[in-house]
């Protein structure tokens, strides 16, 4: 670069001019290596030097000046330290000398609007150009609509914008009335420029709203020049006008920013419910919240109308303390304590007769009065169920369901699922149903005509779909009403739905301790779910939605002429409320599970909903699970969720809510389906104080809306977040489980691990094979058995893990020959539910005390934390006789991700993640812990290895996954989680050809989402693959036994392909 050099110490014209083309010609071709490396030789102090020398003359020659520009222009954009050059050599000043002598002279301006536009690119100098003149400098060079000159208006408008990121910028241009003038100029060059020719200098007049729209001076200013108003009517008819991209995303985000902050419609940001917590102090409910509480001068960042699903782990918090990911600490109890849950593993007692299963035994003697046994498929019937998609798709009988085992259904390159076709706007999922009367179950039986006998009868809809618990209502004029309408109503019903039984159900619930003490059963959990009969697609993401539910948000508030902004139902307000019109929704979340804390009527057919936060909480705002009723058929009702609290939301890719219709149910199709369009998921206006939240800013909320158009008139449905699996469903499912098997084969007890905070019961399942006889031989072989502990729904909104949870104790029961294997080798302990506190009241995240207990594993205490304390407190126990489980795994959801996948534990995989400077050469780790994923990457449809992670992370070192592994040694621990939403590779994955040709045959253009959301019976499925999976983890050990290698190379010989496929030792 001695051409910079020479620059400095040339003088003459000529050598001057020379320099600079050739510098031009060197930094016009290659790469950026060039300008940085000339920068990091003085190359930009030379040009600035120049410049001011050249400037300073008494005649500046502008052929000089305008290549010098043009090369600060290129330089500029590649040197960080650009703007403060400038400043210290005085290069500001004398381009804006120039710029003021040259507003006559086009050429000579534009190029020193070029040089300020770079020059305004860092705050720094931005700010001493506003300060020295240069916004009013550049409002007298951009004008009003006009054709010529648009090149100098064009980068006139871009430098204004680029100086306006500065606050004491956008602090002068409020204090001098400029925001007016932008928006004059907005809409002149709007109406004008009818062609949309000069989009370019459109935008950057936006952009310079955009920005001093960051401060609270300039919200206001914008508001009271009613820049709402002009916004949103220039572009409300424009939103799918691809040409005016650039100026429409703008307008959202600066609408978005000038939308009035407001606290949620809420008379305090705590949960409705409370609890008290045994020696602890009930916090102060927080004060009403008001508009002042928000901070002024926030910036955000530009909401974007479809943001990245992708996200990424932060390195930063990856534990690379190897003491801590090393060592093993000891109990954190007196040993002594442990003896208690030698009760809980009575398979390890001498003598059998002592352990032996007897059905029914734990069964209270008023829910055997109640409960019916015609529902329980026979051991030996070959219409059990089991997982096959087919089978359990409307309770389809395959007749050779005990012959066929697991292995069947393993992932082999194809999907045995048949989606539905992908629905359009408006489409109803259950058009393909019969809706009459008189209606036809999956196995094509007639079933009788429900709503005849409905309508004669006289029966109350509302009271069929929300029972009460009693048998007796105590303000009822028939005390019996209820009872005999759900005997009525069982009697009718036209199959019985497996392991469900609604009248031990009923009798679960009476038992069933809440907070808020609910009287009545949400009708999908007293009735039963069977899954759909074909597989429903993602939905396809018309591109725009979110735009347009932000306009007309922004409509509400500038037209709300037509907003009723009525509430209709609320847990703080007397109920029922007065003045409720017949045409409006009804709306209910008293049950178990439930979760709806307000409905206020917005128009006709639009609701503002808000969830209830978690009890003992002022977060976690995700779940849902309500009753709505006293709809109209075929007719579109809009939802609208405005209390989320995640940032993003699988709504945005593909997710539907969940519905379940009552009277579908009735008429033989009790399903919850996949259902809503015009679905998005965005951030919204409504804050909460920095007070409240305890956080370092305020809280930003998040609008899941949805329309839903409903089946039958007058009708009950429930939606839900995800599939609901109540506490007392599994209760009860327990029980129906239990009573199904053979006890001379299957070992299947049930024991109460704990009471929880709510004194309600926590099980604790074990399943194993009952020894061949009581001699010697048979019992050692059956107390030696190893241990396998799988775990779930610690997060109570996790309902997904549930379902998982159900298929593996269905298969583990079942006569599957994989699972007569597995109950041979291997004892199960199983706690279904950590967390049935949460459940039952319908919390997302916490217990009753408010906190997460998947971050108590460390140090759980016994009173507050009893059923975490307890499940630690058994493996401390089957550690401490030298029979930690092979293999530890917590079933979980995940809200951001796709497909299921686990996280395991690895010192080596962590700290080369976070580049530690600790060598790991001489750390020694069982490689294991990545064959459970492998094995799952071959075997489940659902699972993929791609998104499995084993890295431990400082937050959760308080994690059953961290915890089990570090102070119990257990190498193969993990947490499992499965998307709420669904697959988006292997075989549940919609193939290519058929998504291209359905976004061909869209009027409308599409998001291409490709894959199925995952159904009740996916998520069973992958619960009974886990299973299998550990049987092939067996079958791969050192330690595995000749007989069981044996008998299982004859079982999976009798697949084709499997044995190669899983077997590989």
């Amino acid at each position: 670069m001695v051409h910079v050099f020479s620059l400095q110490r040339s003088s003459d014209k000529e050598s001057i001019l020379t320099i600079l083309q050739v510098l031009g010609d060197l930094l016009s071709v290659g790469t950026d290596r060039r300008i940085r490396y000339m920068i990091s030789k003085g190359g930009s102090e030379a040009l600035l030097q120049t410049l001011v020398d050249t400037a300073r003359s008494a005649s500046p020659d502008y052929d000089v000046l305008l290549p010098l520009f043009r090369l600060l222009a290129k330089v500029g954009l590649r040197d960080k330290k650009f703007g403060q050059k400038a400043l210290e050599l005085e290069a500001l000043d004398v381009t804006l000398i120039l710029a003021r002598k040259n507003l006559s002279h086009s050429q000579n301006l534009l190029h020193c609007l070029w040089a300020l536009r770079v020059f305004a690119s860092s705050v720094t100098t931005g700010a001493m150009l506003g300060i020295n003149g240069a916004m009013e400098l550049l409002f007298k060079v951009i004008t009003p609509y006009t054709q010529k000159r648009t090149r100098i208006i064009r980068a006139a408008a871009e430098v204004l914008a680029a100086l306006l990121e500065s606050k004491s910028n956008s602090r002068r241009a409020v204090n001098r009335g400029y925001v007016a003038g932008l928006l004059r100029l907005h809409l002149d060059w709007h109406h004008r420029d009818t062609a949309n020719a000069y989009v370019r200098i459109r935008r950057a007049l936006l952009l310079c709203l955009r920005h001093i729209a960051n401060l609270r001076s300039g919200r206001e200013a914008f508001l009271a020049a009613r820049g709402m108003e002009i916004l949103f009517s220039s572009a409300q008819n424009r939103l799918d006008d691809k040409r005016l991209e650039p100026i429409i995303s703008i307008v959202i985000q600066t609408l978005r920013q000038c939308y009035p902050r407001s606290p949620l419609p809420l008379v305090t940001s705590s949960s409705a419910y409370a609890f008290s917590i045994p020696g602890s102090i009930p916090p102060e409910p927080p004060c009403a919240l008001t508009e002042e509480d928000f901070e002024d001068d926030a910036d955000e960042e530009a909401d974007k109308d479809s943001d990245s699903e992708d996200t990424k782990e932060q390195d930063d918090d990856l534990e690379t303390d190897v003491n801590k990911l090393s060592s093993r600490p000891g109990l954190d109890r007196p040993e002594e304590e442990l003896r208690q849950y030698e009760a809980m593993c009575l398979e390890l007692s001498c003598s059998f007769e002592e352990l032996e299963s007897k059905p029914g035994d734990n069964l209270n003697f008023e829910e055997t009065q109640d409960a019916e046994h015609y529902h329980i498929p026979p051991v030996t019937s070959p219409k059990q169920h089991y997982l096959t998609k087919d089978q359990s798709s409307w309770g389809q009988e395959r007749e050779d369901m005990v012959q066929t085992s697991l292995l069947s259904m393993v992932k082999m390159g194809r999907s045995t699922m048949h989606p539905a076709s992908k629905r359009g706007p408006g489409m109803n999922a259950y058009q393909n149903m019969q809706s009459n009367g008189l209606g036809i179950d999956s196995s094509g039986t007639e079933v009788p005509d429900i709503q005849a006998s409905l309508k004669q009868d006289a029966w109350d809809i509302d009271m069929i779909s929300c029972p009460m618990m009693s048998v007796s209502l105590s303000n009822s004029a028939r005390p019996t009403e209820t009872a005999e309408v759900i005997d009525k109503l069982l009697q009718t019903h036209p199959k019985h739905i497996p392991f469900h039984d609604p009248h031990l159900y009923m009798a679960k619930a009476r038992r069933t301790r809440s907070v808020a003490d609910f009287k009545r059963m949400a009708f999908p959990d007293l009735w039963g779910h069977r899954p759909p009969p074909s597989a429903q697609s993602m939905l396809e993401r018309k591109c725009g939605v979110q735009r347009i539910k932000i306009f007309e948000d922004v409509r509400r508030l500038i037209q709300p002429s037509d907003v009723i902004n009525k509430v209709v139902f609320s847990l703080d307000e007397p109920w029922p409320l007065q003045d409720t019109p017949s045409d409006c929704l009804r709306f209910s979340s008293k049950f178990e599970s439930g979760n709806l804390r307000k409905a206020i009527r917005v128009r006709e057919r639009e609701y503002d909903l808000l969830v209830n936060t978690d009890v003992n909480s002022s977060q976690h705002q995700q779940w849902f699970y309500f009753q709505v009723s006293g709809m109209r058929a075929a007719v579109p009702y809009r939802f609208n969720i405005i209390n989320c609290e995640k940032p993003n939301s699988q709504f945005n890719y593909g997710m539907q809510p969940t519905v379940y219709s009552v009277k579908e149910a009735l008429l033989g199709r009790p399903t919850w389906i996949r259902m809503g369009y015009e679905i998005c998921y965005y951030k919204n206006h409504y804050r909460q104080r920095t007070a409240v939240t305890g956080g370092a800013s305020e809280k930003c909320f998040y609008t899941l809306t949805f329309v839903v158009t409903f089946p039958h008139n007058e009708d009950a449905c429930y939606l839900a977040y995800h599939y609901p699996y109540t506490y007392t469903a599994l209760l009860t499912h327990l029980d129906t489980l239990e009573r199904s098997v053979n006890p001379k084969q299957v070992y299947f007890r049930q024991d109460v691990l704990c009471q929880t905070l709510g004194g309600n019961s926590c099980p604790l399942v074990t399943i194993t094979a009952t020894p061949e006889s009581n001699s010697a031989d048979h019992l050692e072989q059956f107390r030696q058995r190893p241990y396998q502990v799988i775990t779930a729904r610690v997060h109570p909104g996790e309902s997904n893990a549930s379902w998982v949870m159900k298929g593996a104790l269905e298969f583990l029961v079942s006569s599957d020959p994989v699972a007569r294997l597995l109950r041979e080798n291997f004892i199960f302990k199983i706690i279904p539910m950590l967390n049935p506190d949460g459940v039952i009241n319908g919390n997302h995240r916490c217990s009753l005390k408010g906190e997460d207990l998947n971050r108590q594993w460390l140090s759980p205490s016994a009173c507050l934390q009893p059923t975490i304390y307890h499940a630690k407190g058994l493996l401390y126990y089957l550690s401490s006789v030298g029979r930690s489980p092979r293999v530890f795994c917590d079933f979980h959801g995940h809200s951001q991700k796709k497909n299921v996948f686990l996280y395991g534990c690895s010192i080596k995989e962590t700290l080369w993640q976070a580049e530690s400077s600790v060598g790991t050469s001489h750390l020694l780790e069982d490689i294991g812990y990545r064959t459970l994923p492998k094995i799952l990457d071959k075997l489940a449809p659902a699972f993929t290895m791609s998104s499995c992670s084993f890295l431990v992370e400082k937050s959760r070192a308080s994690t059953a996954r961290v915890v089990v592994w570090r102070e119990m040694g257990v190498s193969k621990s993990y947490t499992m989680e499965s998307s709420y939403c669904g697959c988006n590779q292997g075989p549940y994955q919609v193939c290519e050809a058929l998504a291209s040709r359905v976004k061909r045959e869209r009027a409308h253009p599409v998001d291409t989402l490709e894959g199925l959301q995952f159904g009740t019976s996916e998520l069973e499925e992958m619960g009974a693959m886990f299973c299998l999976s550990l049987l092939i983890l067996e079958l791969k050990s050192v330690s595995c036994s000749h007989q069981l290698l044996t008998r299982a190379t004859t079982l999976l010989n009798a697949v084709e392909e499997a044995l190669d496929h899983h077997l590989q030792r």
